[in-house]
Formats: C-alpha cells, sequence, structure tokens
C-alpha cells in the first residue's frame, strides 16, 4: 500500500489531556506537526503519534497504562480507517464521547493487552508443552543427573552429537572454554543446534558436572541462549543449545552498516533484563564473568541473548582468564580483578556498562588504530564527552541516534554509572533496567577518575 492510499484510507483524531507513555518505538525531533501526522499516517505500525515541542513519537498496538490528566502538555493523534461507521462514531454525541472517555482510554487498553497476553500465553503453553513433552521422553539421563530434579534436558551420546554435525565439521564459534559446532538433530523438526565442545573441566567431577548442567537447565529466559542438553561420556563433555542463526552481537555491530538505532536499542534492553534474571531471579545467583560481544548471541528475529552463563563452575579456573591472569576479556573487565577485594554479581555490570558504551557509539572499547589517541579507549572518551556536554559526538554521522539525543544521553549515564571504579558504586542490574526503561531519574554519575586519585 501506498504512501497516497494510507493517507486517503486513515485519519488522525486529536485527543488533549490523553497519554499512553509507553508503546513508542521511534521519536523524531524538529518536526512540525503536520511531518509528525504524516508519519504516523504513512507507517502501517503506528497506532497513536504525540506531538509536542518539535518532538514526535510513533506508538504501535497492544497499547497500555492509558491515563488521561488535565496537565498533559502535548497532543496525541489516534489513528482511525475513514468510512462513515467510525467518522459518525467519534462526531456524533460529542457530549457522550467526552463524559466515557477517561473508561474509553483504559478499558481499550487493559482490552488490548489482555488480548495480546493470553494469546502469548496459550501460544508458549502449547509450543513448549509439545517440545518439553518429547523431550522428556527421549531423555535417559544418567543416574547423578536424575537426582537433580529430573529436568527436561537430553543426555546425548557422543555419537548421536557426531552424527548431528557430521564429524564437528563446520564451526561456528571458537573461546576459552572451547570451540562451538553447528549440528541438526535426527529429529521430526531436524531442530539446529549448537553444540560446544569443553576442552577441560576439572578432574573427577562427572556428578558435579551433571548437576550443575541440570541447575542451568533450569534457568529459562527470553534474553538468555536455551540449553538443551549435555553429553558427559568418558573424557567427553558437550553442550548442547538452541542455535542462533544471526550469530553474535560482535559480529553484527561492528561491521561496516551501523545496524539501526532501534535494533541497538533492543538489544541493550535484552541483554539488561538477561543479566537481571541470572542475578537476581534465578534460584541461585548465577555469575557470568565473561560478558562481551562475543557471548551475546542474536535469533532469527534479532533477540540478544546471553550464552556460556553458569560455565565458570565447570571450568579450571585458568580457562577463561587473559594473558592477564584476570578472569574475563581485555576491555570488558571490572577494576576489582586487579585488587585484592571479593568479586561480586558488580563485575558483570560493569562489562555490560561497556557494551552499552558500544552499542550506543558502533564502536569497540578499544581501538588501536584510531587517529585520535584521545579516542582509543572507549569507556574514556565516553566520559570525557559527557563531562564537557559534547555527548553528539559519540554518535556522529548517525542520524537515526541523532534524532533520540534524550535516549543517547540516558543510555550513556547508565554507562558511566556501571563502569564505576568502586563496586558499591555500581547499580544492580534491577536498577539498571529501571533506568534504561525511563521509569527512574538518573542522577549525574561521579567522575571514575575522582575514585582513582583517592586510591594513590
Amino acid at each position: 500500500m501506498d504512501e497516497a492510499t494510507m493517507i486517503d484510507q486513515f485519519d488522525l483524531i486529536p485527543m488533549n489531556g490523553v497519554d499512553w507513555p509507553l508503546a513508542d518505538y521511534e521519536h523524531f525531533t524538529s518536526v512540525g506537526m503536520d511531518d509528525c501526522r504524516k508519519l504516523c499516517l504513512t507507517d502501517c505500525f503506528c497506532a497513536v503519534t504525540v506531538f509536542t515541542d518539535g518532538n514526535c513519537w510513533k506508538k504501535k498496538l497492544p497499547m497500555s497504562n492509558g491515563r488521561m490528566d488535565n496537565s498533559v502538555d502535548r497532543t496525541l493523534f489516534l489513528k482511525v480507517p475513514k468510512n462513515s461507521t467510525s467518522q459518525s462514531k467519534l462526531n456524533s454525541d460529542s457530549i457522550k464521547w467526552k463524559k466515557d472517555k477517561k473508561y474509553w482510554i483504559l478499558g481499550s487498553s487493559l482490552l488490548l493487552g489482555s488480548f495480546f497476553l493470553v494469546c502469548a500465553l496459550l501460544i508458549s503453553f502449547i509450543l513448549f508443552g509439545n517440545y518439553f513433552a518429547k523431550q522428556i521422553q527421549k531423555t535417559d539421563l544418567p543416574k547423578q543427573s536424575s537426582n537433580a530434579g529430573g529436568l527436561p534436558l537430553k543426555s546425548f551420546t557422543y555419537e548421536e552429537l557426531h552424527e548431528a554435525t557430521g564429524g564437528f565439521c563446520e564451526e561456528v564459534g571458537r573461546g576459552g572454554s572451547g570451540v562451538v559446532y553447528k549440528g541438526q538433530l535426527q529429529d521430526q523438526l531436524g531442530t539446529h543446534i549448537a553444540v560446544k565442545k569443553i576442552d577441560k573441566v576439572l578432574p573427577n567431577t562427572e556428578k558435579e558436572f551433571a548437576v550443575e548442567i541440570q541447575t542451568i537447565g533450569w534457568t529459562f529466559h527470553k534474553n538468555l541462549v536455551r540449553l538443551l542438553g549435555f553429553c558427559n561420556e568418558g573424557a567427553e563433555r558437550l553442550l548442547v543449545y538452541e542455535f542462533m542463526p544471526n550469530g553474535s552481537l560482535n559480529e553484527f555491530l561492528f561491521q561496516t552498516i551501523r545496524p539501526s538505532w532501534y535494533l541497538r536499542v533492543q538489544f541493550a534492553l535484552g541483554v539488561a533484563r538477561g543479566l537481571l534474571y541470572l542475578h537476581e531471579e534465578c534460584s541461585t545467583q548465577i555469575i557470568h564473568c565473561d560478558i562481551k560481544p562475543q557471548n551475546i548471541l542474536l535469533d532469527n528475529n534479532f533477540i540478544a541473548k546471553i550464552s556460556d552463563f553458569g560455565l565458570a563452575k565447570l571450568l579450571q579456573m585458568n580457562q577463561t582468564k587473559t594473558n592477564t591472569g584476570i578472569r574475563g576479556t581485555r576491555g570488558y573487565v571490572a577494576p576489582e580483578w586487579f585488587k585484592n577485594i571479593s568479586v561480586t554479581a558488580k563485575v558483570d555490570v560493569y562489562s555490560f556498562g561497556v557494551i552499552l558504551l558500544e552499542i550506543v557509539c558502533c564502536r569497540r572499547s578499544v581501538e588501536q588504530d584510531m587517529a585520535y589517541d584521545d579516542r582509543a579507549i572507549l569507556t574514556d572518551w565516553a566520559n570525557d564527552c559527557y563531562r564537557s556536554g559534547r555527548i553528539d559526538l559519540l554518535v556522529e554521522g548517525d542520524e537515526e541516534a541523532s534524532f533520540d539525543m534524550r535516549r543517547v544521553q540516558r543510555f550513556l549515564t547508565v554507562a558511566l554509572w556501571c563502569i564505576q571504579e568502586d563496586p558499591a558504586m555500581r547499580p544492580t542490574m534491577h536498577k539498571v533496567t529501571q533506568m534504561l526503561d525511563g521509569s527512574v531519574e538518573i542522577a549525574m554519575p561521579p567522575d571514575p577518575e575522582s575514585y582513582i586519585s583517592s586510591l594513590q
């Protein structure tokens, strides 16, 4: 459907004193009201647009948290079809409309939200119920695994995985813990899998290995890569994950063509929610210890999912160390690894702060071949730009991000809180998600250099 047709078939009804603060997916600045209206009319996803002071927000269904307040100083336009029924409905009996609009706003929000929620729950129940039922029927867990609660993880033989991967011939990833191969199960769905061959585990820990992977198997979140099964046969230790067809964030974020700003925002929110689940919503807290773009994978819908969580307990200490003797990866390592202080979940918060800067700026945390030496270390450069009021330099040439500078500044502020040298100064991932969503006020973060100087 072309633009002219869409404009002819739809209209925008102005509503004053009304707002849906959530559900916006695009933000434009320095535009007029007519342009704002046209942006919504020509977008099939747009259901409501909000305009104020040159700012234009587009919102899509499902709408939620609608509110009516005389203090709302913005104009909201509701997109409706141009037909006699809708026009007469809106134009006739305007007194009744004004009287009932409060209930219409809240009621429509609840109805739309409930409809989508029920559909999602039914679909999830059917799909996952059938999937796990089949997996449980096929499962042949070793005795030490069944004691962990009979979780729906399949115990594969080495021969099965050798056949599924074609003899481990297609390598799709490599890290400190081992090599990852692409494979396909011989099941009814022909499920694509990623098989990680772990190089080494602690000796004489067969039981601990099985119990630990069963613990990881309990974790289930939209932003975590799903563990499907394992192999614990002889000296072989393999983990079987769902396959992520769009590779890692590292491959996608730092390519020649910059990913869209909207997609990068979703990456940041997804990783934050995944870490929140690991830190605060699991029965046992899981500290990842190696959060980096290579360990964030993208599914077929480009949803960011954290991988390799929980592996720290399975590996020898030196399996996830760099040549500096510090656990983690250069550029993402929290300062406390270098000090004689305890390591907590705040090490993941620090690493997330670095990744958040990379997502905003679309560049690596350390660039050796930068034209300007003061920009080589991203955390230092971002802090300098923030202190000097030149955050625009961080997204220079990025038109989409430049049109959303309010969110850019919010994400930058959150990142600077996350990379504070003092772990106690860093927020929890719960607070981080709140700050990213804009649901809480964010104070100006202290200059990290002030903490460094206090230690000298």
